[in-house]
């Protein structure tokens, strides 16, 4: 990053998971689902800062879905509201460990080809499941994304997948010269949101990467105040949180989520970077 001068003021990337793979209208009726509501969801997000959208595409039942037909639609509804913004499509290996599946949604192209897509860099638990992304997984995804010139979002769980992600750098496996990082914390099978850890993820990423801090659960709010306050950038969502508050009495909307960082970026004296500042920081052309 360049140096400011006295006068500039930080720009920060606002990143919205807007749906993920677990949220149901049931726990919150919020939730977008359909390709109409997570596409009138984005307008909002970039009206509200978000310069990055992360993608999870449901069926007609509400289910998480690979489809790349569904993330079509999702797309191309997207970019007929906001031709630009950064769409992020996620390859998870939570609910199937088919490659096939997985990297269903990388075969997009044309008008409705991701810029962005989930690059998780090693396996790991969540509270009652694992999400099992073997070394041969993730260098077929990574190989796929970088033939399909789609941009990886590294999804960082612990310092061992940074390790991994700069061997896959520094070995041209990946070539990238603005590399993306989201680095999630609070999980109960990975790092916590303590600051030994912050620290030690901070110092493993390499001195030409973005990243961001996502904080799971009730860990959001901390997270995403923290990476303000370490130098980052934010990713908030109903994917990561369906709370506001910590008690967990007061429901969120990916709104709200907004709305209060735009606050806290305001009080810190911070700027949220446009799309097209945050397209030259990440290295990817405008649309």
């Amino acid at each position: 990053m360049a140096q400011l001068n006295s006068k500039e003021k930080r720009k920060v990337i606002l990143n919205c998971a807007l749906t993920g793979m677990i949220p149901t209208k049931e726990l919150n009726r919020s939730v977008p689902l359909t390709p109409q509501e997570i596409a009138k969801e984005v307008d909002m997000a970039v009206k509200h800062g978000a310069s990055i959208v992360h993608v999870h595409a449901r069926d007609k039942s509400g289910e998480p879905t690979w489809k790349k037909e569904i993330y079509a639609e999702i797309i191309k509804r997207i970019r007929e509201k906001q031709l630009d913004v950064i769409i992020t499509v996620s390859t998870s290996g939570r609910n199937w460990s088919e490659f096939e599946k997985r990297a269903e949604v990388l075969e997009l192209d044309g008008d409705v080809k991701p810029d962005m897509a989930t690059l998780t860099m090693g396996s790991m638990n969540f509270i009652n499941t694992a999400s099992m992304n073997s070394p041969e997984m993730i260098e077929k995804l990574a190989t796929t994304m970088q033939k399909n010139g789609i941009k990886p979002e590294f999804e960082i769980f612990e310092p061992g997948m940074i390790h991994k992600a700069n061997f896959m750098l520094e070995r041209g496996i990946i070539k990238d010269e603005n590399p993306y990082f989201n680095i999630f914390l609070g999980n109960l099978g990975t790092a916590p949101l303590e600051i030994t850890n912050v620290s030690a993820l901070l110092n493993l990423l390499p001195k030409n990467a973005n990243w961001a801090f996502a904080g799971l659960g009730r860990f959001q709010l901390r997270a995403n105040v923290m990476g303000l306050t370490l130098g980052g950038g934010v990713r908030l969502g109903l994917e990561d949180n369906i709370y506001l508050n910590q008690e967990k009495d007061e429901l969120a909307s990916n709104q709200s989520q907004l709305e209060r960082i735009n606050k806290i970026i305001e009080l810190m004296d911070l700027e949220i970077s446009s799309i097209g500042e945050t397209r030259k920081n990440l290295g990817l052309p405008l649309n």
